[in-house]
């Protein structure tokens, strides 16, 4: 299957060389790999141009944003910017991030299992990060769910979601509306990824109350962001946490802030969040 990889990269130089390596040794290549370098300003660029002349299938787009860090927009402006750079001949399209080591076979599994159910929609594998000198789950979120740091989208299905939403809980959006569209989605566990700087590990607290804040704008309606923020903190073993997430999504409906899904599609959301609650509980 012929796919494209857009990876959006502000300050890697750290980390990008690792996941530039585990492309270039992938069994199934991408058709074109864009590194979008957003506003660096160590030596990520010099990084990427080192692979970008020895590999003709790598290419770099620069581009000028703010410095400041916004959790989950900045990330998909740069994606979009990348996408401006990629025709319509692919089968699946890949949002990466630039601090992961992907296993050899990673894109050949991900072919592999998109060939195999044409109503597969989007597929990952699991991340991993070190705790002391040991390789654990980065235990976040369900195993069913595909961290956004590296989501492989069906072309069909990534039309028919709209894209990816540039604003804070888009990689729970669009999976929520891939369930919308009649999609599956599969997280593959044989495809361990190394994820080199944790989630949210720069987070401030106003990246805080934005999460709480695209709880609302999911149409999640209180109850369900009660039980949201209580289990997000909970994972992250910060109570605090659960603070602002609520102060977030009254700070949201205060504002009226617009919403990333219609009426309907809130409807299905909020009857889809029910469902896997009562599951657990039974």
């Amino acid at each position: 299957m012929k796919y494209y990889v857009i990876v959006p990269a502000h300050n890697e130089a750290n980390f990008i060389k690792h996941t530039l390596d585990s492309m270039v040794s992938q069994t199934h290549l991408p058709k074109k790999l864009i590194v979008v370098n957003d506003n660096s300003t160590d030596t990520t660029q010099s990084i990427i141009e080192e692979y970008v002349n020895k590999h003709p299938w790598i290419e770099l787009i620069n581009r000028e944003s703010t410095a400041l860090h916004l959790p989950g927009k900045k990330v998909i402006q740069a994606f979009n910017n990348g996408l401006e750079y990629v025709d319509e001949d692919y089968d699946y399209i890949v949002k990466l991030d630039a601090d992961l080591i992907l296993p050899h076979n990673y894109f050949e599994e991900i072919s592999k299992a998109l060939q195999q159910d044409p109503q597969l929609g989007m597929a990952g594998g699991y991340a991993y990060i070190e705790k002391k000198g040991e390789w654990i789950i980065e235990n976040l979120t369900d195993k069913d769910h595909i961290r956004g740091v590296f989501k492989a989208y069906r072309k069909e299905c990534f039309k028919q979601i709209g894209g990816l939403k540039p604003e804070m809980g888009w990689d729970t959006v669009d999976e929520l509306l891939c369930h919308f569209y009649g999609w599956k989605i599969k997280s593959i566990p044989e495809l361990k990824v190394k994820h080199l700087k944790p989630t949210g590990s720069k987070y401030d607290r106003e990246a805080r109350f934005n999460q709480g804040q695209s709880f609302y704008t999911l149409h999640y309606g209180f109850v369900i962001t009660l039980i949201a923020a209580l289990k997000l903190a909970s994972k992250k073993r910060k109570p605090l946490l659960f603070v602002d997430y609520i102060r977030g999504y009254f700070k949201a409906k205060k504002e009226k802030r617009p919403f990333l899904v219609t009426k309907e599609q809130g409807k299905f959301i909020r009857k889809y969040r029910w469902e896997r609650i009562k599951s657990k509980l039974i």
